[in-house]
């Protein structure tokens, strides 16, 4: 995500896809080595709004005085023009899928500096009989393309789309192509590396609570390996990885593609993608939702703690089902849960790493910290959560590790997706570093505790990362108002633990055009996971352009 911790901002986190099912891929964050936060309640939700942005709460405080986004002049600049006359060569890929590639300049300032080369995928529109009966279709035309984003940043859209377009809804399907780009950096678009597969393994087992001096220069070392692994492998791309650069290719595309107007849906990360493009181009948005919102104006350190506190909500609903629960191995109260997940880490702190089945990796307390982090992405995880915490206060920490590994995307053979290298040069790039060295993040250790008792103190720590960084950030928090856009959906989750609810209301709030859609619910994102009502909504607004009331609210 965005804010520089390594925690990831994806509709990928958990595996988590359009349509609930596993990916089995990771999802939200940047820096920081180990992994996603330390044991150690948030008021990260807050209530909704009737007006059409819904009230930005304690988070949009963050706005005041924070520079907007301005827009680019509408006319395409002539050293671009080769770019945005570039024709795309379609051809079959991928079981039923059309994959391409086409040219953007590295630097925008500086177009004749060099290209980066992108990738994309289609999944052509697939009209039928029915189509035009769905509910709100609004005819039965074809309506463009539908760019989708699953967030990270880091995430492969390419592969995002390629696993989600069959589940997407009938009507949607039948009248847009629906297309995934993998950002710059990402993917199969000039992907940035920076470690092998066993220093990563290395990286995620770092101590993230660090004690005394040495664990705390072993995280220190551990971080700057990491940047200096992407220096030496990304090269001058390093810094031309940003979210407005990002968001200008997706303008590139839009054009090759024939469209007007951009239409696109956004999950997580993708939403600060998707309010990007909408801030620089606003008279080019047609249809956006912006799903799992983040807040623009936050600055890295209220960005990282506000987060903090968004798991801690997630968690104490995890505790609180929990606790009703017969295979709950940590007590019949949210108070006992919640204690007995700090015994259970700080015994793996102390007493050294947990033996797996795993041809003898051990489970150290980041990464069962991970583990925890991962399945609070979604409530289908809360089962397998349970069993693995049963198996790790028996001792065996396989479950955990399996969770943590699933987070980061490792695969069986100890190889890495390119996921946090990106996320990392991504959000090192949108904003200044939020600690300038470990005497920062102690004196901020306490309020990110007082957020998140359970997770503030390792979420300060994994923020460090981006101190290190090799390239200056290009980036400052700011506002997006998007003046004169269509109107932009804005979705927000109460429980979310990696986008808090407050986020989205800050966003719709700060879009001129945002209208707020609310799910009373668990996880993160919530378009696509069968609700009827949300879905039905969104939907709704793909088809026919007609954005939600203000103040809907959709639930269980």
């Amino acid at each position: 995500m965005r804010v520089t911790g390594r925690v990831l901002a994806a509709a990928l986190a958990v595996g988590l896809l359009a349509g609930g099912c596993s990916a089995g891929s990771a999802g939200t964050g940047s820096a920081g080595a180990g992994g996603a936060a330390s044991a150690a309640s948030s008021d990260a939700s807050s209530s909704s709004s009737s007006s059409s942005g819904g009230a930005a709460g304690t988070a949009g405080a963050a706005a005041s005085g924070v520079t907007p986004l301005e827009p680019l002049p509408a006319a395409v600049p002539a050293g671009l023009a080769p770019y945005y006359g570039q024709r795309l060569d379609w051809r079959p890929c991928d079981g039923g899928f059309e994959c391409t590639t086409f040219r953007v300049p590295l630097d925008y300032d500086r177009p004749g500096a060099g290209d980066l080369t992108l990738a994309a995928t289609r999944f052509a529109a697939t009209p039928t009989a029915s189509s035009s009966a769905s509910a709100g279709s609004g005819g039965s035309g074809r309506l463009g393309s539908l760019l989708l984003n699953p967030g990270g940043p880091g995430g492969s859209a390419v592969e995002y789309l390629q696993a989600v377009a069959r589940t997407y809804d009938s009507g949607v399907r039948a009248r847009y192509d629906l297309v995934g780009l993998d950002p710059r950096g990402v993917g199969r678009s000039s992907p940035v590396t920076c470690l092998s597969g066993e220093r990563m393994d290395a990286f995620t087992a770092v101590d993230l609570t660090p004690d005394d001096q040495r664990e705390i220069d072993a995280l220190v070392a551990a971080d700057q390996e990491f940047a200096e692994g992407c220096r030496q492998h990304a090269g001058a791309a390093l810094g031309h990885l940003s979210t407005v650069e990002a968001a200008r290719d997706m303008d590139v595309l839009r054009a090759l593609l024939g469209d007007e107007r951009l239409n696109y849906v956004g999950k997580s990360y993708g939403t600060f993608l998707g309010a990007t493009y909408a801030g620089l181009f606003p008279g080019r948005v047609g249809r956006l939702v912006l799903d799992g919102a983040m807040d623009p104006s936050l600055d890295s350190v209220a960005g990282n703690r506000t987060q903090a506190g968004g798991f801690e909500t997630a968690w104490a609903a995890f505790a609180k089902d929990c606790a009703k629960r017969d295979d709950c191995p940590f007590g019949r109260t949210e108070q006992q849960v919640g204690e007995q997940l700090g015994a259970l880490l700080a015994a793996v702190h102390t007493g050294g790493p947990l033996p797996t089945t795993d041809r003898g990796r051990r489970l150290t307390e980041s990464q069962a910290t991970t583990g925890v982090i991962q399945a609070m992405y979604a409530d289908f995880l809360w089962p397998k959560l349970r069993a693995a915490l049963s198996d790790a206060k028996a001792g065996d920490g396989t479950g955990l590790l399996k969770l943590s590994d699933a987070y980061y995307g490792r695969e069986p053979d100890g190889s890495y997706p390119n996921l946090m290298f990106a996320n990392t040069a991504v959000n090192c790039l949108d904003l200044p570093a939020p600690f300038g060295g470990p005497a920062d993040v102690q004196r901020a250790v306490p309020d990110f505790e007082r957020t998140s008792p359970h997770f503030g103190r390792g979420m300060a720590w994994m923020a460090l990362t981006c101190a290190y960084w090799p390239v200056r950030a290009t980036g400052t928090a700011h506002t997006i108002r998007a003046a004169g856009a269509a109107p932009i959906v804005v979705v927000g989750t109460t429980r979310d633990p990696a986008t808090p609810y407050a986020w989205a209301e800050a966003l719709a709030k700060q879009l001129e055009s945002g209208r707020l859609l609310t799910f009373d619910g668990d996880g993160h994102t919530a378009y696509g996971r069968h609700n009827t009502c949300l879905d039905g909504a969104v939907n709704r607004y793909l088809l026919t352009g007609e954005a939600p009331e203000a103040g809907r609210r959709c639930g269980r």
